[in-house]
């Protein structure tokens, strides 16, 4: 018996579909795409930054008056600078000032910060009120703190010190020589202390709860606590802290120019006002640009130590 199926139909090939053929991907360069937004704003820095600071560079090495021509007087200026007196005496008020306030500042703002990360129902109040003054402009805060260092007896800071039986510290604060210095490094030390208290908070919300508890649970008091747990996880804010108060610091212009305009004498004159007064007073702005430019490299050698040492603490922690 013979079987009347036919024979079923072989299966047709399946190809795979052939896929479209990959464009080229054009390489990025210079003269791509994101870099042609990025041309007005890189022009704008140009203009604004670039080349003021490497003309800066060439009038350093000249005797420019600021209106008449110029000559190449190779390091006179930079020798001038050092052999002036009243410039050595700017240069050491310049550091003094630097870490007086990198040491005061930061200190008063890890305790604030310390203070204000506890559940006190105040907090919130507290913060506004200590990182208020960090907005105040720095002159303004210079003509306020004018005031609270009147030398009149019932005035100011002498005013208290008469109020609560402690006439006999009254001082002439920004007019002895003495004290001139420190007293402005107390009103930056005020503005700032909360700016960086804002810096230690961020620092002290990342640190995990759960290693605190287990501190406690083995028997770690409030110090051990801060000093094993919190304090090397507050590496990364302390480094923060320490690079802007010291470049802070070390061109500190504002406050001394409105406060005491240098003085008494050379008292509180720092790098940043001998600049400004060689340049816009005697017009010698080859002198002054010399100025600026030792400033600006010791700045830059000085955050590149600390750099180098902070960002080594913290890996170590």
């Amino acid at each position: 018996m013979t079987s009347t199926l036919g024979s079923a139909p072989a299966a047709k090939e399946t190809r795979p579909a052939k896929r479209p053929p990959a464009r080229r991907r054009r390489r990025g360069g210079f003269l791509s795409p994101p870099w042609w937004f990025a041309a007005p704003a890189l022009a704008v820095y140009a203009l604004v930054v670039l080349y003021p600071a490497a003309a800066g560079t060439v009038y350093a090495f000249t005797d420019w008056n600021g209106l008449g021509e110029r000559s190449f007087i190779g390091l006179d200026n930079f020798s001038r600078l050092f052999d002036d007196e009243a410039a050595r005496g700017s240069l050491v008020n310049t550091l003094l000032l630097t870490v007086a306030i990198v040491f005061v500042q930061n200190g008063i703002g890890l305790l604030l910060a310390l203070g204000v990360h506890t559940k006190i129902k105040s907090r919130s109040a507290l913060r506004v009120i200590f990182f208020a003054p960090a907005v105040v402009s720095p002159v303004m805060v210079a003509f306020l703190w004018k005031y609270i260092y009147n030398p009149a007896p019932e005035a100011g800071v002498n005013g208290i010190l008469g109020a609560i039986g402690l006439g006999g510290l009254r001082q002439d604060w920004l007019g002895d020589p003495g004290l001139a210095l420190w007293s402005v490094a107390g009103m930056v030390v005020w503005q700032f202390a909360g700016y960086s208290m804002v810096i230690f908070l961020a620092g002290l919300e990342g640190v995990p709860e759960e290693l605190h508890e287990a501190a406690m649970i083995d028997g770690a008091g409030r110090w051990q606590r801060f000093r094993h747990v919190t304090w090397p996880l507050l590496a990364p804010a302390v480094t923060i802290n320490l690079m802007l108060s010291t470049i802070g610091g070390l061109k500190l212009f504002d406050q001394v120019y409105a406060a005491t305009n240098g003085g008494p004498g050379y008292a509180s004159e720092t790098l940043s006002t001998v600049l400004y007064k060689q340049a816009f007073v005697f017009g010698n702005y080859g002198y002054s640009t010399a100025i600026a430019l030792v400033l600006a490299l010791f700045v830059a050698a000085v955050s590149m130590v600390q750099i180098y040492y902070l960002r080594g603490r913290e890996v170590s922690a």
